[in-house]
């Protein structure tokens, strides 16, 4: 049971969905999470560059681990809720039925992941057409984001999918949709990856020169005519319905959402630092970095006046923090690519057995395994002859060529537990130099970064923040509240509540209780990193 000072305690609810979990926490008004629970969500993968999910599954997830997170709070204290998701596509027809995305005609199967590279040709076709639009998403647009993959669903499931559909949505307004009803989406997802403009909306001539003028014909009533801003409240808050299936309050409000990265970097970009001779102490808020590193990694910089970066998409006005515009670098796999590197060497069983027989994850066995391998070296002597180029699903930024693959050079004839560790760090260093490559090319054309701030599933890695630390040569902050994207996610929920008229508001109310932070700089580490 919740004690009679949290009693006393406003809380709100952040839902996350990522590539491979649904995510709850109750955070309380103070920015600190009194909650958490996790729950995985399947992916399908029925050839190659096909991901796909089920939007069926993704909110019957949501439903469970929210209703763990808010067992034993007082429901009266409970004040808003804020989703945010990654940005992959779901379909549905007039009746909001789940409609297929696949060949084998499996309606369950109704999501395209924000990874699927099916829709290659298409986003050739219209990079080719060098339209306005291009210019905000760094020159290129991305087969990550929707234009291609609807012109692909029109061009392969005409009958099945394309003419049934009645609506399409970006994962997070699908959410905040079942939550209220309301079809109103997030400025966030639509700038960032349907090309609306905060400014003058959706460009008719842009749909109409890619051969999708079908939005402009129905007035765009398929892919959004309402559009609000990340953590304005959606018309009457939670239906009763959808009350029932998430345990929470009827009524309560509901934000507009955001992507998961986004959410991630409004998290971290805004805290309070003080106290730590930081070089960004004294500084805006945009000589941060924000850099969201799961199974994908994206770097999120703000700037007062739109900055055009060639490879990095943006800028996007008020997409993470209202009135700034929003820069987005990132890396197509990164998590998913160290995954891939340690499950696929022949070591990988021994590892295992190693690690579970002293009761550690596998990335603690090999970050120990390094350490009693370099002795006095640094680390960096121990992979002088082995280098990893990491674009095993393309390059996102600042490259932005989906055609590129993956290399390994300097592998030897043996398959060794200290083979599997070398190749580990070396994949962890690529990808910490494609970090820097983003950052260089940022502020090649502008922006001025003097620290790294990180969240997500990698942060929590100490070798994966040392070599950013070391490769960039930045400090780099760490939350003290490791879920920043749910704490992100909730400051959605906190603004929708009225509780707090804006993010900014809400940062300077958490400020003095979030302002801990751990640093890890150029080769120095804090006692809590070392015990991660």
């Amino acid at each position: 049971m919740a004690s009679g000072k949290q009693e006393q305690m406003n809380y709100y609810v952040g839902i996350d969905v990522g590539t491979g979990s649904a995510r709850a926490a109750l955070v309380s008004q103070q920015g600190t999470l009194a909650a958490y629970a996790e729950y995985p969500i399947r992916k399908w993968e029925p050839q190659a560059d096909h991901h796909e999910q089920s939007s069926d599954d993704i909110w019957a997830a949501c439903c469970i681990v929210t209703k763990k997170v808010v067992q034993g709070i007082d429901a009266a204290r409970i004040r808003g809720l804020g989703f945010d998701a990654t940005c992959s596509l779901v379909v549905l027809d007039k009746q909001f039925q789940p409609l297929p995305v696949n060949q084998e005609g499996d309606s369950n199967r109704n999501i395209i992941m924000w990874m699927d590279h099916r829709a290659a040709s298409q986003v050739e076709r219209i990079n080719r057409t060098r339209h306005q639009v291009l210019k905000f998403v760094g020159g290129v647009m991305s087969v990550e984001m929707q234009p291609p993959k609807l012109l692909w669903l029109k061009e392969n499931l005409r009958e099945s999918c394309w003419n049934k559909a009645g609506h399409f949505f970006d994962l997070p307004d699908f959410l905040s949709w079942k939550a209220t009803g309301v079809l109103a989406r997030s400025l966030c997802p639509l700038v960032c990856k349907w090309t609306y403009s905060a400014d003058s909306g959706w460009d008719e001539s842009f749909w109409k020169m890619i051969n999708l003028e079908d939005f402009v014909a129905d007035n765009y009533s398929k892919i959004g005519t309402q559009v609000l801003s990340p953590g304005d409240p959606l018309g009457k808050g939670l239906t009763p319905e959808a009350a029932k299936e998430l345990g929470l309050p009827a009524g309560i409000a509901v934000a507009a959402s955001l992507i998961d990265a986004h959410a991630g970097g409004l998290g971290v970009i805004g805290a309070d630092v003080k106290g730590y001779n930081l070089p960004c102490e004294n500084q805006s808020i945009t000589s941060r970095l924000a850099v969201i590193c799961g199974t994908s990694s994206c770097h999120m910089g703000i700037s007062p006046n739109p900055i055009f970066v060639p490879g990095i998409w943006g800028p996007y006005f008020s997409a993470m923090v209202p009135g700034f515009w929003l820069n987005e670098g990132g890396q197509s796999v990164t998590g998913r690519l160290i995954e891939h590197v340690v499950q696929g060497h022949a070591a990988y069983p021994e590892l295992q057995v190693k690690a579970s027989a002293r009761f550690q994850s596998i990335y603690t066995c090999l970050n120990s395994h390094l350490d009693s391998i370099k002795k006095s070296l640094p680390l960096g002597f121990l992979t002088v002859d082995l280098h990893v180029w990491p674009d095993f699903h393309g390059n996102r930024s600042p490259l932005a060529d989906l055609t590129l693959k993956g290399m390994v050079t300097g592998l030897r004839l043996s398959h060794s537990l200290d083979d599997l560790a070398l190749l580990y760090l070396a994949t962890v260093q690529a990808i910490a130099l494609g970090t820097r490559h983003i950052l260089e090319t940022m502020e090649a054309a502008g922006h001025s970064i003097s620290t790294l701030f990180l969240c997500g599933g990698l942060s929590k890695n100490p070798l994966f923040v040392q070599m950013h630390a070391d490769i960039t040569g930045l400090p780099i902050v760490l939350s003290q509240e490791v879920e920043s994207v749910l704490v992100g996610a909730a400051i959605l929920g906190a603004c929708a509540s009225g509780d707090f008229t804006s993010v900014q508001r809400y940062y300077r109310a958490i400020g003095s209780s979030r302002g801990r932070r751990e640093l890890k700089e150029e080769g120095r580490e804090t006692e809590r990193q070392r015990q991660l």
